[in-house]
């Protein structure tokens, strides 16, 4: 069975989308971008430093055009087919860690690519709006014992923010929080800062959540075409409403990302494909999701070994029930 996920913030770098340019479907497909998240994507993608595309209005937008843009030059798509009726009956399931849960969506045919355009272009700059009225911060924690990680973050006022699995954990809240976990690490963990402009996926994203939950009303979604994980408990979402409501919650919430890889296992997964910029959830499957063949598409030069990997385990998965975890038959993210 195979599976595509989409990175979430963290994961672009500049110049990302300079060879990818070359490339008419992707050139097309990022215009296309650019003009609904009403951003220059080609100039981030390109020439803009790294400090301008942390900045989270930008780095979002630019995250899901580049995983759509990618996916369709792995799957030899012109920039208008809806990525649902190619994807469904190649993919087994499909899961994107935190704003890579809007590109997950558009491959689960939930939302179109202009959907899931609009919408992270309100959620990034939402986001980056709330992260600007209060001086808060997220701090990767790697490795120690798991129960003893999670008790720490409590004891300092920290929320988990992202359990990502593979001995790593987010903590996010107040920056002299993050600050005193630094200097008094969990045994046997490290604790690495992040740059990102404030504690996502806590209540500090409130307002935020707000913002996105008025656009997603505009959004009329489809039945998932592809089996849709959440990172909210790892599950199949049951319908395109509900995975609509998910995804604005999930902006105020833990990215539960060791759940849904836990989901994969149960479902049988044989080939995982992380869509550009990728690395980061290749990583973390390598180190739990033992015997899963993997591809990290990067560059252009990725395309040959994603369509190998797609011809020898796509389409040959059974549909999970959805809310169901088992099968019927830089390395840090915010």
């Amino acid at each position: 069975m195979l599976v595509v996920v989409c990175p979430g913030q963290g994961a672009q770098s500049p110049g990302m989308l300079a060879p990818w340019l070359e490339l008419p479907v992707v050139a097309e497909s990022v215009d296309r971008s650019s003009q609904v998240a009403g951003l220059d994507l080609r100039a981030h993608g390109t020439t803009s430093d790294a400090d301008t595309i942390r900045d989270t209005a930008v780095a979002q937008p630019l995250l899901v055009a580049s995983a759509l843009a990618s996916l369709r030059a792995v799957l030899e798509l012109d920039a208008t087919t809806p990525l649902g009726t190619v994807a469904g009956p190649l993919v087994g399931a499909t899961a994107g860690h935190s704003v890579g849960e809007l590109a997950a969506a558009a491959v689960a045919g939930v939302l179109t690519d202009d959907e899931a355009l609009g919408l992270v272009a309100v959620r990034g700059a939402a986001m980056a709006r709330a992260a600007a009225s209060t001086p808060t911060g997220m701090s990767a924690v790697l490795g120690g014992d798991p129960d003893e990680v999670l008790a720490t973050l409590a004891g300092h006022g920290l929320v988990a923010a992202n359990v990502n699995g593979g001995g790593q954990v987010v903590a996010a809240g107040a920056l002299d929080a993050l600050a005193a976990l630094a200097a008094a690490p969990p045994t046997r963990a490290r604790v690495v800062p992040l740059q990102v402009a404030g504690a996502f996926h806590t209540q500090v994203m409130e307002p935020a959540v707000a913002e996105l939950r008025a656009a997603a009303q505009q959004v009329s979604p489809a039945e998932p075409a592809v089996p849709l994980l959440t990172n909210a408990d790892g599950t199949v979402v049951p319908s395109g409403a509900r995975a609509l409501e998910l995804l604005v919650a999930q902006v105020a919430n833990p990215v539960r990302w060791d759940l849904c890889q836990q989901t994969l296992l149960g479902l049988g997964v044989t080939g995982l494909l992380e869509v550009a910029p990728g690395g980061v959830l290749t990583g973390l499957a390598r180190r739990t999701l033992p015997g899963v063949e993997t591809v990290a598409v990067k560059t252009p030069a990725d395309l040959d070994a994603a369509r190998d990997l797609v011809r020898r385990h796509g389409g040959t998965a059974s549909t999970p029930t959805p809310g169901d975890t088992t099968a019927t038959t830089q390395e840090h993210q915010s």
